[in-house]
């Protein structure tokens, strides 16, 4: 057994001015060398362990304190963070918040310099760092020029030039598109392998973690569930859905094969384990229940956004749009993906007027952008950004929807007939005194969609809507993309999360490099593995589990897999 590297010996925690305690009697023992995945819904007190593990809680914080944490043997409460930090390294989920220098190598020598580091012990540390991480041959670069992962890496070797005993990583990847996601995965485990640093990581990344990490934690409430390998945590599947925690979707769909076929099989938590699953298990049959599923649709709608031969190219000579050419219809609700570059973000940006074609046309309902007013744009267009808290600028969550109909110089009663009325169907009329930034992040992210909706615009663009939401958060925003589409509006979603967007979307961008590689209905889109892998973008596991049954039918959710995957024995009504 690996000696004890930190341990939360019925430690309890509350902020100033609350009675809500975010930890709550927690005893866990992380040992050395140790790979440590901790889960749970947004306010479960994920963030607040990883902080009461470096001394920040109750140090900084202040608020209420009770128990004993310690790290390498020093007690959180009798020695300073300074102190603390040799031992324990943090990276949080944005990399930008922890990037300050203007070279990659002076950003990991920012960090040993505020230790005092001598000169010639800090240069070969900064070496060993950037090898560990792979990032050799960058020292010059300027952090900014480096892509989402690998200013991630740059993050984790800061952190790991102070030879730490313990690295904290606090949702790492939740901004990053897939390839960036498995760098920073596959970098973790490395250095957790090769030298034996104990790792701590918080997030969302179900499939990641139940194959990198060595146990699982599972925190809700601030109380500490369940902790076990990956296999006993995340193959309880009911009871992660009971604390609104996704599963890997191969573990939910053998969770609900076993619910259909009335059985009890150990539910596989990774990929392969589940692909060798269905082709090595008992004989099974495609049944005929999903033959819908290659129905073809045909739009004859009239073009509302259109582009023709669009090229974009930045000032510092960036090429981010290569010719792109497509029509999007009125009522559509269409997904836009590709890896961090692609181009996504540029695109959309045009159809709003915030860039001018460097060649090519855009047009918004036959009239060429050139003739629209970027305030016209707005009443027809609405926008959501990837980052709510950019779009928050009024005090009170009131204050905030009202604000573009005040601006366009409506009347006080029809102001207030129309944020009362969206604020109700976001369900926030209720904090309508608060300040936008004191709630929590999914409800930020419904105040600026209530903002942008109060305007009626026919046209909604979500640009990454679900980025750091756990997965009822996610949903929650998604349902509201939907709803909105049922009452006519046409509906843009840019994302990297696939898995969440089998119940939205109806057509498919894939973008990569600035070109559009792939225009079509989601399942024909979402089965084109190997141009999804062309732009660093992984199926999700329900997609790869379909093919792995050798049927021609597209199937998206592990609901239609499960339901689809029966045994001969076993009669089923289709």
């Amino acid at each position: 057994m690996a000696s004890i590297i930190a341990a939360l010996k019925q430690a309890s925690y509350a902020y100033p001015h609350t009675d809500r305690f975010a930890l709550k009697d927690i005893s866990l023992d992380i040992h050395q060398g140790e790979f440590l995945g901790l889960i749970g819904p947004t306010g479960a007190g994920k963030t607040t362990f990883c902080l009461a593990l470096n001394g920040i809680v109750p140090q900084f914080y202040g608020g209420r304190f009770f128990g004993h944490v310690t790290v390498a043997g020093l007690d959180t409460l009798d020695h300073p963070i300074s102190a603390l930090a040799r031992h324990v390294g943090v990276v949080f989920e944005d990399p930008e918040t922890q990037l300050v220098a203007h070279s990659v190598e002076n950003e990991i020598a920012f960090a040993l310099e505020n230790l005092k580091i001598p000169r010639e012990e800090m240069l070969p540390r900064i070496s060993r760092a950037l090898e560990a991480v792979r990032l050799e041959g960058t020292e010059k670069r300027h952090p900014q020029e480096l892509s989402g992962g690998q200013k991630q890496r740059l993050a984790i070797a800061a952190a790991l030039a102070l030879r730490p005993d313990l690295l904290i990583l606090d949702e790492p990847t939740s901004q990053l598109d897939p390839v960036g996601a498995q760098e920073v995965f596959a970098t973790v485990r490395e250095l957790n392998r090769t030298l034996g640093i104990a790792v701590v990581m918080t997030g969302h990344a179900a499939e990641e973690l139940a194959e990198y990490a060595d146990r699982v934690a599972l925190l809700v409430g601030g109380k500490l569930v369940k902790v076990g390998p990956p296999d006993a945590v995340y193959g309880d599947v009911a009871q992660l859905e009971t604390c609104d925690v996704r599963p890997p979707q191969v573990a939910r769909t053998f969770y609900l094969i076993n619910r259909l076929r009335g059985a009890e099989s150990p539910v596989p938590v990774r990929l392969a384990e589940g692909m060798r699953r269905l082709r090595e298990g008992p004989a099974i049959e495609i049944a005929g229940c999903y033959a819908k599923c290659v129905e073809t649709h045909s739009d004859t709608s009239a073009s509302l956004l259109s582009v023709k031969d669009l090229h974009h190219v930045y000032p510092d000579g960036t090429r981010a749009l290569r010719g792109i050419s497509l029509d999007i219809r009125a009522g559509e609700y269409v997904l836009i993906v590709g890896q961090n570059g692609a181009g996504k973000s540029s695109l959309v940006k045009h159809f709003l007027k915030l860039l001018t074609p460097t060649e090519g046309c855009v047009q918004v309902d036959g009239r060429d952008m050139r003739e629209w007013t970027v305030g016209a744009l707005a009443r027809r267009i609405g926008y959501v950004a990837q980052n709510p808290d950019h779009q928050i600028f009024n005090a009170t969550v009131w204050d905030e929807v009202a604000f573009a109909l005040k601006n366009r110089g409506w009347r006080k009663a029809e102001v207030e007939g129309r944020v009362i009325e969206t604020l109700s169907a976001l369900n926030l009329l209720d904090a309508r005194d608060r300040h936008p930034l004191a709630l929590p992040r999914g409800d930020r992210a419904r105040v600026v969609i209530a903002a942008v909706l109060a305007l009626h615009p026919d046209v909604l663009i979500f640009d990454e809507p679900t980025t750091g939401q756990d997965y009822r958060g996610a949903r929650a925003i998604l349902d509201i993309t939907r709803d909105l589409h049922r009452q006519g509006k046409t509906i843009i979603v840019i994302t990297h999360h696939l898995h969440l967007m089998p119940d939205y979307a109806e057509r498919v961008l894939v973008m990569g490099a600035g070109v559009l590689l792939l225009d079509a209905p989601i399942r024909q889109a979402y089965h084109a593995v190997d141009v999804l892998r062309s732009t660093y973008l992984t199926p999700p596991q329900a997609v790869l589990l379909a093919q792995a049954l050798g049927n021609d039918v597209p199937l998206l959710t592990p609901e239609e897999v499960a339901a689809c995957v029966t045994d001969k024995n076993v009669k089923r009504e289709t």
